[in-house]
């Protein structure tokens, strides 16, 4: 089992930095998952049983200018590591000056993510800073439980609104309720509500677009099709969690989605054109 990769674009560096960061915002443990052609930092938590889950993937070729790994053998050429990323994020936050930055999958007193960055100096000697990041190797019959998530059989699929101002409106909406109602339909709208026996609030936005969806998807299907278009579907999440999904958007993604699966789960999905990140709340009744 081998792996390293090696930064030297600064811009490479500071985004790829960027989207750890998110990540640490949004999980305190993860799984990376390394292949030849992807890296993938996966949360598996039960829908089903009220846990988070999340899938960010990421193009190896998009950030690395050399990229090599092995994994644990021909057949199954993939590295399973389950990391701390807030631990990664800060070792990368101290090297963004570097002229290049290598990453290595080492054997200290525990695996390891080596971090080894060649900082500029102003003699001819060169300065280098190492981190070691300490992970687990997850074996190989606990692979299944990292794969990426299906698609949800979703009632209504829409564009968000700016992420900046959606994070706005639910930091004041926190102070008044621990939940919050989500609700979207096929006409663009969308609707941010708090309900409790003192108040009542409710955020509206319109012409937001929904997202053109291809055959496999449901918004193909039969349900949304013969779906009255001004027909709200909604779900009720624990505020906390979707504030903590916008905390942490340091990905400024091109586009922002929402897919809703009536009271069950909320999907939310940030494509950047080389990071997609995909992120499930579940419901609360």
């Amino acid at each position: 089992m081998k792996f390293r990769g090696k930064i030297i674009d600064v811009a490479c560096l500071n985004h790829f930095t960027r989207v750890i960061t998110t990540i640490s915002k949004l999980t305190k443990m993860c799984v990376l998952r390394l292949t030849p052609d992807n890296l993938f930092f996966v949360l598996s938590g039960k829908v089903a049983n009220g846990g988070v889950s999340m899938w960010c993937e990421l193009s190896q070729a998009n950030f690395f200018d050399e990229y090599q790994m092995e994994g644990v053998s021909s057949e199954d050429n993939e590295i399973c590591l389950e990391v701390t990323p807030e631990n990664l994020s800060r070792a990368l936050k101290t090297v963004q000056n570097a002229k290049a930055v290598k990453v290595k999958l080492t054997k200290k007193h525990c695996p390891c993510l080596t971090i080894a960055a060649e900082l500029p100096t102003l003699s001819s000697a060169s300065r280098v800073v190492t981190h070691d990041v300490p992970v687990d190797v997850i074996p190989r019959r606990l692979w299944h439980e990292f794969k990426e998530p299906n698609m949800p059989d979703f009632d209504v699929s829409i564009y968000l609104p700016p992420l900046k101002t959606m994070k706005n409106i639910v930091d004041r909406m926190k102070n008044l309720s621990n939940f919050l109602v989500i609700e979207a339909n096929l006409n663009g709208e969308m609707n941010l509500k708090i309900e409790t026996d003192l108040v009542s609030v409710t955020t509206h936005f319109k012409d937001l677009g929904n997202p053109p969806w291809g055959d496999d998807a449901s918004q193909d299907g039969g349900a949304s099709q013969s779906r009255d278009p001004e027909a709200m579907v909604e779900a009720r999440v624990d505020i906390r969690r979707l504030q903590q999904f916008l905390m942490g958007q340091q990905v400024n993604p091109s586009k922002a989605m929402c897919n809703i699966v009536h009271q069950r789960v909320v999907h939310l999905i940030l494509l950047h054109e080389d990071v997609s990140l995909q992120y499930f709340i579940p419901a609360v009744a």
